[in-house]
């Protein structure tokens, strides 16, 4: 059923997903809010007039930030407000906990499996393969752009991706791509098939930078009353998470969650896991420093979600925008005894934060089913009245948002990951602290998360009653209730294209 479009309804930003673990005072103390920025997006809205692009289709923000667990939710002040206004995904689940693999997924609208993308780089991985294998050809851009879309890509693309030459990827009107630039400054960006280099004063700060072209473009494509998509991908707060200099020195007292999994094994921990010896006070310090420079870096990212809504309103199209945020991946930062990394099966990597709002969507829903990021793709498609090809795996949401009811919804999302090969040159290359699991295949659900590991090894953890995981109850599994898991998970892990997928993921 398609999302029945209101346009005369505000639109306000999609911006992040549930603030998960999040108890009452947990938040910033007063005066840590972001600095800078101009109003609240709660407030925003009432001026401008909104005109609805050419057909009435509307235009579509997607913001990607890049490493952004679920509990830096809690110190972004505008992203709190628009929460209570935003359709929020609680079961929202990435392909992979990993940067370039779920960066594809989003694109494709396909699982790793399909895409062949499992890792940033090499001969399973990284920008160079997925170029190599024509992948560009067909994403949520070339849809789009297709249906007459103008389409514009700000920031960080796929690892291995250099911004040289003249070449822009199928499907972009604009193009304004980065590469290795993960300090915030000293970088280049590919701005249309020219090489542009920034510099270390305060203004050439990415995010800001990224912001203030996303903006613009806004301006632009609203004038001309077409129709447009517009991604903007920060690598805020990804190591070595680099705040603005107005925000260095932000949250001083800060220390990172100390949730029941913090310096904490599983019970029947996986071998990859298990014998790890408890966090030192050295290293419990770095956890607390990490969390703090994270916390200061979603700072600019907070500032430009309010930025984005308040171009929206000045250019009159608030009301015909659909916004959409999300994170390519979690992080861990503590918990299971790890170091600050990403790349496993648990919750606080996979699981990440996914607010979608505009005309039709009702404020402060909450959609409970399991959602994928290779469903922006067809959910794009749909909002977009474009062509999606029939070999995506993913489905379109948008039913979700209004609550219409989309039929039978897939029980279980799909996690796979293949150990990276280490890469002193790739900026996720695990330390031994962080964790580096082996090769992987998971199912999760609404209740419950099940991995089976390359080298035999298997978890089941019941998050209704054990929602932090912290009880493996692989091993008291029934041999049929085990034999029906292995089962769905094959299905899903060999399954090509939206039909075949769609049975799949509802064996769970």
């Amino acid at each position: 059923m398609a999302l029945r479009l209101r346009v005369r309804v505000l639109a306000v930003v999609a911006v992040l997903g549930l603030a998960g673990g999040c108890t009452p005072g947990s938040g910033p103390r007063p005066g840590t809010a972001s600095p800078g920025a101009a109003g609240s997006v709660a407030a925003s809205g009432a001026a401008g007039t909104v005109t609805a692009p050419a057909g009435g289709r509307p235009n579509i923000v997607l913001v990607l930030t890049d490493d952004l667990s679920m509990n830096l939710v809690r110190y972004m002040p505008h992203v709190l407000a628009v929460q209570r206004r935003g359709a929020s995904f609680g079961n929202y689940t990435v392909t992979d906990s990993l940067c370039c693999p779920s960066r594809a997924s989003m694109l494709t609208g396909k699982f790793p499996h399909n895409t062949g993308i499992f890792t940033n780089h090499g001969a399973d991985g990284g920008f160079r393969l997925f170029h190599r294998k024509g992948l560009e050809k067909s994403t949520f851009a070339t849809d789009l752009q297709a249906a007459g879309y103008r389409t514009a890509f700000f920031g960080k693309y796929l690892n291995e991706y250099q911004p040289k030459g003249r070449y822009v990827p199928p499907g972009w009107t604009d193009w304004h791509a980065g590469g290795n630039a993960y300090s915030g400054f000293d970088y280049d960006l590919n701005e249309n098939g020219r090489v542009r280099h920034y510099g270390t004063v305060p203004a050439d700060y990415l995010t800001d930078v990224v912001s203030s072209k996303a903006s613009a473009f806004i301006r632009d494509a609203a004038a001309a009353r077409t129709p447009f998509l517009v991604e903007v991908a920060t690598y805020a707060p990804h190591s070595p998470y680099t705040p603005a200099p107005r925000d260095a020195r932000a949250f001083p007292g800060v220390s990172a969650p100390r949730s029941p999994a913090f310096d904490a094994l599983p019970g029947g921990a996986p071998a990859w896991l298990a014998g790890r010896a408890p966090l030192t006070a050295q290293q419990r310090g770095l956890m607390d420093e990490v969390f703090r420079k994270r916390v200061q870096a979603v700072q600019a990212v907070d500032r430009m979600v309010a930025s984005l809504q308040q171009s929206l309103t000045a250019a009159g199209v608030a009301g015909s925008t659909m916004l959409v945020f999300t994170s390519d991946n979690g992080y861990h930062l503590g918990e299971y005894r790890l170091g600050p990394g990403k790349q496993t099966a648990f919750d606080t990597d996979v699981r990440v934060p996914l607010i979608v709002a505009g005309p039709g969507v009702p404020a402060g829903r909450v959609v409970r089913e399991p959602v994928m990021n290779i469903d922006l793709r067809p959910t794009f498609g749909e909002l977009a009245g474009a062509t999606v090809p029939a070999d995506v795996d993913g489905r379109s949401f948008a039913p979700l948002l209004t609550g219409a009811g989309p039929g039978p919804w897939r029980k279980a999302a799909l996690v796979e990951h293949h150990h990276p090969d280490p890469d002193p040159g790739d900026p996720d290359n695990p330390s031994r602290l962080s964790g580096n699991p082996p090769d992987y295949a998971a199912l999760r659900t609404a209740t419950y998360t099940y991995v089976e590991y390359a080298d035999g090894g298997r978890e089941f953890y019941n998050r209704a009653s054990d929602p932090y995981q912290l009880r493996n109850v692989a091993g008291r599994l029934s041999p049929q209730r085990a034999a029906a898991l292995h089962a769905a998970l094959k299905g899903l892990t060999t399954c090509h294209g939206g039909a075949a997928c769609q049975v799949a993921d509802r064996a769970g």
